[in-house]
């Protein structure tokens, strides 16, 4: 979702005539584009601003941006521009007011500070702003997106097209940030969606990921995810389509048809696991109990011959006990998933996980996330040998 935001970012700026830097020594402006799901994410973002001290416009987009709004000025004075996941087609006229003027009446440039930071759609009190603010500009305040951002024709590799479907989230899963900070669910219209991939075709793009927290929620009025699938795979010039990521609550056996009768359709699914047990998947708010999800993945292989799965997993969720990291590890040896991103779990303040309880000790963490890496890789390289003998 990111690569394909800074991707948008990359296409608005073309248009308005900046140009991409392959050296960032040399850039005059640094745009990190961020993501605040992990601490670790946000700790190496702060590390990198920091390098980049005194001779460069700074900006902070993304969830990062939402998250601290002008805070993120406290925290690092060097950034220019805060900028927040659905407002990032104001950032040509950021630059522009701050390459035009910010910086001309700047104290570090000789200048003196300006007061009137804000473009005009967010109006604020500026009487409030401390000093420290007066040649900022932060833009958190919109709720959505213009769909015209996305058909700007960027895209970082020449065959592959990654394509926004969805945006934000409503789950709510107790552990996640994402709603807090890209909003609720919205579907786009499937007319943009097409144009974009036609679009994207015509320039010579013949493989499609379709990208949303939940692509298979989607729905513009009678259409549903499924309908969207058969649409795009009658694309002439297009020769594979895929997408990230499904949610077990809404996976459905038409999707798993599609994949197996849709011949441009990739013969895989990515279907988030996150625990073994039903006691932590009910603290997660998953909305769906181990049996259910067994029951999901015994549907896709009865259906999808030979289809590769794919899972995420959170170890150390806050009260997860011995006997429930087991019942994963349990899961994962029964299901035998192609591969699986493991991650420790991450306290973020704004969620409900972090009034669960305790969190375990970073031993144990680190503990449980090896056992379970170990675990996989494993069963990845097993599945790998017997690929490779098939084919022999």
């Amino acid at each position: 979702m990111n690569v394909r935001d800074s991707e948008v970012i990359c296409g608005l700026l073309q248009r308005s005539g900046y140009k991409i830097s392959d050296d960032d020594k040399q850039a005059d402006i640094i745009i990190f584009n961020t993501c605040s799901v992990r601490k670790h994410a946000e700790d190496r973002v702060w590390s990198l601003i920091g390098s980049y001290k005194g001779s460069k416009i700074i900006g902070l987009v993304g969830c990062m941006a939402q998250n601290y709004k002008d805070k993120a000025f406290q925290r690092d004075a060097n950034i220019s521009f805060v900028v927040g996941p659905q407002d990032i087609e104001k950032i040509p006229e950021i630059l522009k007011r701050l390459s035009k003027n910010e910086i001309a009446s700047s104290p570090a440039f000789g200048g003196a500070p300006r007061n009137d930071t804000s473009l005009p759609s967010a109006p604020r009190n500026d009487t409030a702003i401390p000093f420290l603010f007066e040649r900022k500009i932060w833009e958190t305040d919109s709720s959505s997106r213009p769909e015209e951002i996305y058909h700007t024709g960027f895209y970082q590799e020449k065959d592959h097209g990654q394509v926004v479907i969805s945006e934000g989230c409503s789950n709510f899963c107790s552990y996640c940030v994402v709603p807090y900070v890209r909003g609720a669910l919205r579907h786009r219209k499937q007319e943009s969606i097409l144009k974009e991939i036609r679009q994207a075709i015509d320039q010579g793009v013949t493989r499609i990921t379709l990208l949303g927290q939940n692509v298979n929620a989607y729905r513009d009025n009678q259409v549903n995810f499924t309908n969207l699938l058969e649409q795009i795979n009658q694309f002439d010039g297009l020769k594979e389509l895929d997408f990230f990521t499904s949610h077990p609550k809404d996976a459905t056996a038409d999707l798993f048809k599609a994949i197996r009768d849709l011949d441009k359709l990739a013969k895989r699914l990515h279907l988030p696991l996150q625990s073994g047990s039903d006691r932590i998947l009910k603290l997660m708010n998953r909305g769906y109990a181990a049996k259910e999800y067994l029951a999901l993945i015994d549907s896709y292989r009865k259906i999808v011959k030979d289809g590769s799965l794919t899972t995420d997993v959170i170890v150390g969720f806050p009260s997860e006990t011995d006997e429930e990291f087991k019942k994963t590890c349990d899961l994962v040896s029964k299901v035998k998933f192609n591969s699986a991103y493991i991650f420790k779990y991450s306290a973020r303040a704004q969620t409900e996980a972090v009034k669960i309880g305790p969190e375990l000790s970073r031993q144990d963490l680190e503990g449980r996330h090896k056992k379970l890496l170990d675990l996989q890789r494993g069963i990845s390289n097993k599945l790998g040998n017997r690929c490779k003998n098939a084919k022999k």
